[in-house]
């Protein structure tokens, strides 16, 4: 019997349903199809400071609707879900995590928990509009990055990404919401994320965006990997301080938005009539998010 892997994503978009919990399933899928899976969700945007000092403490803590007193009730709140995925069990666990933002103790929860990947997703929040909560967000993410945890940053989860390791991150006037293709520069085309050849010209990946803030920096630490025509910092893959990639990538696109989902956002008064044409376009994120699922597996062996 193969092992369970253990996943902590940053479930930020939990009010939105078919964005949240189904866009956490798009994410795990490929994962499932390899083995079965136990998903950590925390959402430091609701949490209390009490579950996160508990956390701390105690490592692994499973937390109650008292522990998330500012809970969005357009999704209910539930503590456990257990579903099949490829035949494997996949069990979703909400748990306390950490939000004083000291990397350190980040560390020690992080190996304490001992995840074998690490994604956030996206956000109604702006790292343009700075809450507290975000600083124990980016402390994890910086960490688990940097401690060679295959760690993926989706749209909000790629701004935060990069503004932890030193990114500059700027608010444009407008949304850009919208399928455009990613165009991959030497490193970008050759780098194990965009394994799969994409559906643009020339083998393009082709990727779903809805965003207003963007990155407009590189952090020092990493690789750009290709940009968008609206976006330059599209995509990026983080190094060691000894110039080894590491197993960690950001971007701004998000490649667990599914057709299907989109749709059934659209007829839950979830996005608008103008998003939902401009999302009309077929894209490659299901490719991205299988070879992510790769990498962690491959990390795993």
């Amino acid at each position: 019997m193969s092992r369970v892997t253990r996943v902590i994503l940053i479930d930020l978009l939990v009010e939105r349903s078919e964005f949240g919990h189904g866009g956490n399933q798009e994410v795990i899928q490929p994962i499932a199809e390899r083995s079965a899976a136990e998903v950590l969700l925390v959402t430091p945007q609701m949490q209390s400071e009490e579950a996160g000092l508990r956390a701390q403490e105690q490592w692994l803590v499973g937390i109650s609707e008292n522990d998330v007193p500012n809970w969005d009730y357009e999704y209910p709140f539930w503590e456990e879900c257990r579903m099949e995925m490829h035949g494997n069990e996949v069990v979703f666990r909400r748990i306390a995590m950490p939000l004083h933002g000291d990397d350190e103790m980040t560390r020690d929860w992080v190996r304490s928990i001992g995840p074998d990947a690490v994604v956030c997703s996206g956000s109604r929040r702006n790292v343009t509009m700075w809450e507290e909560w975000m600083s124990g967000g980016g402390s994890l993410m910086r960490c688990s990055s940097r401690m060679g945890i295959p760690t993926l940053g989706i749209c909000f989860g790629h701004q935060l990404l990069c503004h932890a390791l030193g990114a500059s991150v700027e608010r444009a006037e407008s949304m850009s919401s919208g399928v455009w293709e990613l165009t991959l520069n030497s490193r970008g085309s050759s780098d194990e994320l965009f394994a799969s050849r994409g559906s643009g010209e020339g083998g393009a990946p082709v990727a779903l965006y809805s965003h207003q803030d963007h990155v407009t920096t590189v952090p020092e630490s990493c690789l750009l990997l290709g940009s968008a025509e609206h976006n330059r910092v599209t995509a990026v893959r983080v190094m060691g301080d000894n110039g080894r990639e590491l197993p960690a990538w950001g971007v701004q696109f998000h490649p667990e938005a599914a057709k299907a989902r989109v749709e059934r956002a659209f007829d839950w008064g979830h996005i608008s009539e103008e998003e939902m044409v401009a999302f009309q376009r077929e894209h490659d994120g299901a490719g991205v998010l299988n070879s992510f699922a790769s990498v962690v597996h491959a990390n795993i062996d």
